[in-house]
């Protein structure tokens, strides 16, 4: 995956993130966030609080599910725990739209109580509208 596709990924991860009320502390391709450290010896792309939750965030793309060591990886960060308080670490696995079926029968194949702390989310481009076009286009309703 080239790194601009990646960095796209992760944008899109962090929009999740925020939809679920999460804070980012740190991200890679970041401008103003440090990126986070390896976990484990394993790469991630985000780390986010929510009040006293901390979740852990990465994307996957198609080498990852051809890399031997992903159900290895994916089920030791869904297993993390903060290290004071032994609350549970939420992961968050983003995931291009073709992809996402592959994502959801490996995640399968774990035991209920490492499924129970991942969550799968496809990483969907939407276009943006231009609002100066759509002004351009309605009817004027005072002259």
């Amino acid at each position: 995956m080239l790194s601009t596709d990646k960095r796209k990924y992760i944008d899109l991860l962090v929009e999740q993130f925020w939809r679920n009320g999460y804070l980012t502390v740190s991200r890679k391709f970041g401008t103003y966030l440090p990126e986070p450290s390896k976990v484990g010896g394993f790469d991630i792309d985000i780390i986010a609080k929510q009040k006293k939750r901390y979740a852990i965030g990465i994307t996957l793309s198609d080498e990852d599910f051809k890399n031997s060591k992903l159900a290895e990886k994916i089920i030791f960060l869904s297993t993390r725990q903060t290290k004071y308080t032994n609350n549970k670490v939420m992961l968050f696995i983003g995931v291009p739209a073709n992809l996402v079926k592959n994502a959801k029968a490996l995640v399968d194949s774990f035991t209920e109580d490492v499924r129970k702390n991942i969550r799968i989310f496809e990483i969907v481009e939407r276009s943006v509208s231009r609002r100066r076009d759509n002004k351009k286009n309605q009817a004027v309703l005072f002259s």
